[in-house]
């Protein structure tokens, strides 16, 4: 009886401790988890900046160069898709980032091609409220990469916790799952051509 008594009370022990243990595992991944989806939030923040900024932006070249509708119109049909294109903190998967990028990329790739066409309009490049959108649509630009990249930086901490044995079995029994990364899109080495430098002067 007494061997039973003691093996009972190390089962007790044990069973504490793995409590323990598992609940400074779980409440970890929750944390990294939450991490994550602010990352994601601050992603979100700053594309949605961006898709602030379009209309003004296509309102103030159409002033200029309203028969440009090519280059206006896919901007215009550009930023509607990029809009649809949303995603849910907790759907994060790679479908979703995959087509999320797909849309933001295809809008980026229409402010270029409209930013050439402004090319031939110099009255419009001296513009002081198309100079302004031209400053803030930059600056975004470079607040979009830096914040994929903190996002990237989040969920590769966060893949790797949960990742990693023994932690692995618990997420997978509590549902913890991989986050996608930002992948670089086609021409991702080259700058989004949104800087005129001293082509601002008027002439």
């Amino acid at each position: 009886m007494k061997k039973v008594g003691i093996l009972f009370i190390v089962l007790i022990l044990g069973v504490i401790v793995m409590f323990f243990w598992g609940k400074d595992k779980y409440n970890t991944m929750v944390n990294m988890d939450e991490k994550v989806k602010t990352a994601w939030s601050q992603v979100e923040n700053q594309y949605q900046r961006r898709l602030d900024l379009v209309p003004n932006l296509v309102n103030t070249v159409k002033a200029y160069a309203s028969h440009e509708r090519a280059a206006l119109e896919g901007v215009i049909n550009a930023r509607a898709r990029a809009t649809g294109a949303t995603i849910q903190a907790d759907n994060l998967n790679e479908g979703a980032l995959t087509q999320f990028q797909s849309a933001q990329g295809e809008l980026s790739n229409a402010l270029s091609r409209l930013m050439v066409v402004v090319e031939s309009y110099p009255n419009l490049k001296a513009n002081e409220n198309f100079r302004e959108l031209q400053v803030q649509l930059e600056g975004t630009e470079n607040r979009i990469a830096v914040e994929r990249m903190r996002f990237n930086e989040t969920a590769q901490a966060y893949n790797t916790y949960i990742r990693s044995f023994p932690n692995n079995t618990l997420a997978g029994f509590l549902g913890f799952e991989q986050r996608p990364y930002f992948s670089a899109s086609d021409g991702a080495e080259r700058a989004p051509v949104v800087d005129f430098g001293d082509n601002f002067a008027a002439d």
